[in-house]
């Protein structure tokens, strides 16, 4: 879908203090009638899955509508915490709300805008969770070695968000990284005088580095590190037992969360789908989806491969799943996958013992 059609919500990329940078989705109207009205309101609905905190809008110098009230029910139901802010508090006299999540405002005067920012912070902190990407599995001076080729479908002159946080989570466990391509990471490995405590690789060099990296340093890549931080691990790892497992005429499912421009030797379109069927050594048919596409009903299809999501936020790398598991349909990760194409998968998911043992 194309954020800003006619039946699609806005997202805008911002700072929110003192919150710091958020993706703000304003949805179609959920009152909206006739055949558009009806695609606009399942366009609000799908937002729901991906949403951290919900602001309602109300206007304050109405009642509290039917809409709005099946809006709130929606809200609890899928537990999405929420806030109601009944505007246009410069026209109505102004009382004091009753419920610790409704404010008046007024974008006029700019009447409670800072508070409702506050209310949105507060929120936010109260559904933050402790987990880390990396650093739980590192102790402070540890030296990481993360493999980066060189990827066409970054922007140029930058590394892809993945590579980024997990660099971010390196340095706030109070531990170093070197980075490197994986041309060059035989001799990287040798100017150490130290063995790395990880080897984090991008899925596509797994195979190759696996061969230079020594059995005894933990391997494994930046998409698997996401499947763990953004799902269920064990559960992706099931889903891996289906690659071995696909008949002729299956259809497989390829997903992506971002929207890049697809390139020569892409990975989801191109080089995943020729994996898979050598691996298999069948004729499958593929399917594909990327961005906020994501389809309710996967009828027809034997497995979704998902890439790591790093542009997807947990709840909607959640919903996905749910909608998977829901209609029995195996799903896995993209370096899981590649991992057990490639027979390594063992290998590379031993850090995370813990995980799978708990």
């Amino acid at each position: 879908d194309v954020p800003g059609t006619t039946t699609d919500a806005v997202k805008k990329s911002m700072e929110l203090l003192p919150l710091g940078p958020v993706v703000i989705i304003d949805t179609p109207g959920f009152d909206d009638e006739g055949e558009l009205g009806k695609l606009r309101v399942q366009a609000a609905r799908r937002v729901l899955a991906q949403t951290d905190i919900a602001v309602l809008a109300v206007d304050g110098t109405k009642s509290v509508s039917d809409t709005d009230e099946e809006l709130i029910s929606l809200f609890e139901a899928q537990k999405v915490p929420y806030i109601i802010a009944r505007t246009k508090a410069d026209l109505t006299a102004v009382e004091k709300a009753g419920i610790d999540y409704e404010i008046h405002v007024s974008a006029k005067t700019g009447f409670n805008i800072y508070e409702l920012k506050e209310k949105i912070a507060s929120l936010a902190k109260q559904t933050e969770k402790n987990k880390r990407l990396i650093g739980d599995l590192l102790s402070p001076d540890d030296t990481v070695v993360l493999v980066i080729p060189v990827d066409k479908a970054a922007p140029k002159g930058r590394l892809i968000l993945p590579q980024q946080q997990v660099m971010r989570d390196i340095l706030d466990s109070g531990c170093s990284f070197l980075a490197c391509q994986n041309t060059n990471l035989r001799s990287t490995l040798d100017s150490l005088k130290e063995k790395p405590s990880l080897v984090i690789t991008d899925s596509q060099v797994f195979a190759h580095v696996a061969e230079i990296v020594p059995e005894e340093i933990p391997l494994t890549s930046f998409s698997i590190i996401f499947a763990r931080y953004k799902g269920d691990l064990d559960t992706l790892l099931k889903g891996a037992e289906k690659l071995s497992n696909l008949s002729d005429g299956d259809t497989v499912l390829i997903s992506e969360g971002c929207t890049h421009h697809r390139q020569c030797g892409d990975i989801g379109t191109e080089k995943l789908p020729k994996w898979i069927s050598s691996f298999s050594g069948k004729k499958l048919n593929f399917s594909f989806t990327s961005g906020v596409e994501f389809p309710d009903d996967l009828s027809g299809v034997s497995l979704v491969v998902h890439c790591g999501g790093c542009m997807l936020n947990e709840k909607e790398m959640k919903h996905r799943a749910a909608v998977c598991a829901f209609q029995g349909v195996p799903m896995v990760n993209y370096g899981i996958a590649i991992a057990e194409m490639h027979g390594i998968l063992k290998r590379s998911i031993r850090p995370f013992k813990k995980d799978l043992d708990s």
